[in-house]
């Protein structure tokens, strides 16, 4: 019995189905949440639009993309499937080869950590507490000593660094781990934004004088920038955090963060700490001073991570109506090459001739390079599904560029195309198509880079006018404000700028509008404030300011 063939017709059909099946989803328990709407995993269209139900449109996106599928077993934790760690190997890739030139080396440590070496840091650990998950039992057996599941690694990392380093010859010591780590979220989990496992890259170093780990920290940001930048096209503002947010028992932080222009919400990207001497006194880890035989100080500290979340943000970002939208340097399908044009009249031999070019076309793509790689282009000739079919399917998860190949374009010696960030339609040459495409690829990459960047530009306001701080969070900005920087006053500043209307959460209930909190110092200070004459912008503060600050509300 052969296959029935869908129509055009037969698709429109079906995603009209599918949004209103969609209104009967299946709901799953999420971090004590029980009202949650959580796709049913129908791979049609998807059924709500970005800008009328955020939470649900992403949601979609990133299942109907085939980015993620929820691991029903337990709440809160996701399975990433091969596209979405395309993506995540794409960005590791990159990375490594980049911090392989600071000479940071790979390593792995256990995923379990004792209480014994949480106790060392307390003022550290104590942020993480509610999210830790503690193994009690092996078999049928209790555990004399219960062991954490790592939230970060510093505590089963650092008692080696105090047996590794002995003298300052030993030092700097770079290393880095690319693993998942375990927090156990109470709040509402989101894919990627927020889950209960995630993969994770984390830099931990050790160096001889403050001045060299500081080098190092502003280093890896920039790299953690142009991750964001430059792989996946997402604008970020590279800053300090202020001493409120700054990474519990660090010395400073720096980070990067982004903006999601849909709901006006700032974005921690990716941080940079300076750990300063903090752990490496909770851990002992000292060397001889070599300019002062016989005194020992204690080594210099970074650490620095960047997870799965930039995936969740890409997302976010970039994506539309018809579902993903995808950077071309990390898609793992940047081309696609369809069939088009062939109706029931068509003969045998025009058929094979056809999909014999289009292999060859394919061939051709295959050995050119973009960005120092091979193109990746997929051939979709199924022959049971119409072209409007896989149109729509490819919109759906995202593909860069689509080439359609028909018996007028074999005629005319050329291939059409159409871009999928701007629905953009030509045609290139046969003979140009191994320079052409990978020409085309470079754009799409470019200008998605520009619409986002003019996007996060239109929305960060500088203002030294209180009366116009809550009216510019409303309006779904974020806004960079004169600040005394103190911790009193930023959560003072979070109670004040609650708005009055209700925003949907992210279990998709009414809920009053957050206050804004500071997202960083910007490195990039605008001009402005004058030293003991320029007031901190909270009309209850009175204090000289000290730097702009980026607030926002966030995630």
């Amino acid at each position: 019995m052969s296959t029935p063939t869908p129509t055009e017709k037969d698709g429109k059909k079906a995603a009209k189905q599918a949004k209103q099946g969609n209104k009967q989803q299946q709901q799953q328990k999420q971090g004590g949440n029980k009202n949650v709407t959580v796709p049913t995993g129908n791979q049609d269209g998807i059924s709500v639009k970005k800008s009328e139900d955020f939470s649900q449109w992403y949601q979609e996106v990133v299942t109907k993309g085939s980015l993620i599928e929820y691991y029903n077993e337990i709440s809160g934790f996701y399975i990433l499937r091969p596209a979405a760690m395309h993506i995540w190997n794409e960005i590791r890739d990159w990375f490594s080869a980049k911090t392989r030139e600071l000479d940071v080396e790979e390593t792995s440590f256990p995923m379990f950590l004792s209480s014994t070496s949480l106790e060392k840091e307390k003022a550290h650990v104590e942020g993480f507490a509610p999210e830790l998950a503690w193994v009690t039992k092996a078999g049928d057996k209790d555990l004399e000593v219960p062991v954490a599941v790592r939230p970060t690694s510093e505590a089963v990392m650092y008692p080696y660094y105090a047996k590794w380093i002995r003298s300052h010859r030993d030092l700097p010591l770079k290393l880095q781990q690319w693993c998942s780590v375990v927090r156990w979220e109470a709040k509402q989990t989101t894919p990627f934004l927020r889950a209960r496992e995630f993969l994770w890259q984390e830099g931990h170093t050790a160096h001889l004088t403050e001045k060299l780990a500081e080098e190092e920290v502003l280093a890896i940001l920039d790299l953690y920038a142009d991750v964001y930048e430059k792989l996946l096209a997402v604008p970020v503002v590279k800053g300090k955090k202020t001493e409120a947010e700054k990474f519990a028992g660090g010395y400073w932080t720096s980070t990067v963060e982004s903006f999601i222009p849909t709901n006006g919400r700032g974005i921690q990207g990716a941080t940079s700490h300076a750990l300063g001497q903090n752990f490496s006194k909770m851990f002992d880890i000292t060397v001889e001073d070599p300019d002062n035989k016989g005194k020992h100080l204690n080594v210099w500290q970074n650490s620095w991570g960047l997870s799965t979340r930039v995936i969740g943000v890409m997302v976010m970002v970039h994506g539309d109506d018809k579902g993903l939208v995808l950077p071309p340097r990390v898609a793992r399908t940047q081309v696609v090459v369809l069939p088009v044009g062939i109706t029931a009249k068509t003969t045998e031999e025009v058929r094979k001739d056809l999909h014999d070019k289009i292999k060859d076309l394919a061939a051709d793509l295959k050995k050119a390079k973009v960005w120092d790689s091979k193109v990746r282009v997929e051939v979709d000739d199924r022959d049971n599904y119409s072209p409007g079919f896989k149109f729509a399917e490819h919109e759906k998860n995202g593909v860069c560029l689509r080439l359609e190949f028909g018996p007028k374009d074999a005629a005319n010696s050329v291939v059409a195309y159409s871009r999928r960030d701007t629905g953009e339609k030509g045609s290139i040459p046969l003979a140009e198509i191994a320079t052409q495409v990978p020409a085309l690829l470079e754009k799409i990459q470019e200008d998605m880079y520009k619409k986002a960047e003019a996007a996060f530009s239109s929305h960060r306001l500088v203002l030294s006018d209180w009366e116009k701080v809550v009216p510019a969070l409303d309006d779904r900005n974020v806004v960079i404000i004169p600040s005394c920087t103190e911790i009193a006053c930023e959560e003072h500043i979070k109670t004040i700028t609650k708005g009055d209307k209700k925003e949907l959460g992210p279990d998709g209930k009414l809920q009053p509008t957050m206050g804004m909190k500071s997202l960083c110092i910007p490195l990039e200070q605008p001009e402005g404030i004058v030293p003991g004459e320029t007031k901190c912008l909270n009309p209850d503060c009175g204090k000289d300011a000290v730097k702009w600050v980026m607030f926002g509300r966030s995630y």
